[in-house]
């Protein structure tokens, strides 16, 4: 395992969908970018975003040495699901923490990478440090930002969740590739809270996402636009992801309960039966109370009974 595409060949083994490798350097050119998303207030609710700057632009920083980073991706395209109301959650929440997923397979990896080359060192990171994963991800060539402020893989799309290694040793990287979003802007359109700018920076300050994941804010609710548990409009409407692959991984599966249960369920549950039911899902971030005060929100603001089917929404955006 001494050559790159032997590397790119043992990620590919262990489920990833792509892996691309990038020389360890500061990233002085994102600094700009961040210190205005910062200095504008976009950065909304995330205040550890304004911690660790300089971490976030040199991996050496986080662990001394590092000379490359590696960057594994795994898509998680789904289908729409046929009853309207799990269609209101973003569909990367619908299956197990992919934070647990990926972590895993990236320790067998810096395992065999460090068993090919005795003496390294090197970390595994799934959104758990001061890292600029999409950043990254560009440096290594998995794909470019798109107008949804989303990496977009030529061929998965932006349905991607990513996981890094830093190593002490010094691989080859890849090229950064030239891709772009052309004239199109479907996302920007498309954006019910008008958090996505022309510079392809996001406002988390009006992202459904974030006000549904990362607090509770009372009075919010009205402009959720019936969202419950995250946000997918800009990725549903994107055309890389009408072309993606729907995912091939079972350990992202749906979880049966969230296939099965009605909004008047979720109501029903009590604290114990959420906690054994979804302790290693995505949900449990938010917790059961947050849950089920943004599913009446959704009951009172829509009739699921009228509503379109996801295809047929999805279609007339992109047409």
């Amino acid at each position: 395992m001494n050559q790159p595409f032997s590397i790119r060949q043992r990620a590919l083994e262990l489920g990833f969908d792509d892996c691309r490798i990038a020389h360890s350097r500061e990233l002085t050119e994102q600094r700009e970018r961040l210190s205005e998303w910062l200095s504008s207030g976009r950065y909304g609710g995330l205040h550890y975003m304004q911690r660790n700057v300089d971490k976030r632009i040199d991996p050496g920083l986080l662990m001394k040495g590092t000379r490359s980073v590696i960057v594994c991706a795994m898509g998680y395209k789904r289908a729409p699901a046929p009853q309207p109301f799990l269609n209101h959650i973003a569909s990367y929440a619908w299956g197990k923490d992919y934070h647990l997923v990926i972590r895993e397979k990236l320790k067998q990896l810096l395992h065999d990478l460090q068993t090919a080359y005795p003496g390294s060192a090197g970390r595994v990171f799934v959104d758990t440090a001061p890292l600029l994963e999409k950043a990254w991800a560009v440096e290594a060539g998995l794909g470019w930002i798109g107008r949804n402020s989303l990496l977009i893989h030529p061929v998965l799309g932006s349905y991607l969740l990513l996981g890094v290694i830093l190593t002490t040793v010094e691989l080859p990287p890849d090229a950064p590739i030239n891709g772009s979003c052309g004239s199109c802007r479907r996302c920007l359109d498309a954006c019910p809270s008008g958090a996505l700018g022309e510079d392809r920076m996001l406002d988390a300050r009006r992202c459904i996402a974030r006000r549904t994941i990362e607090e509770a804010t009372p009075g919010e609710e009205g402009e959720l636009h019936g969202w419950i548990f995250g946000c997918d409009v800009c990725q549903r409407v994107c055309p890389y992801n009408r072309q993606a692959p729907e995912s091939r991984h079972p350990e992202l599966d749906p979880l049966p309960d969230l296939l099965t249960l009605s909004p008047q369920a979720w109501l029903s549950l009590d604290e114990e039966t959420f906690r054994s039911r979804f302790h290693d899902s995505p949900l449990a971030r938010c917790g059961l109370s947050r849950f089920q005060y943004r599913i009446r929100a959704y009951l009172h603001s829509t009739d699921p009974s009228k509503e379109a089917p996801l295809d047929d929404v999805i279609r007339s955006s992109q047409e």
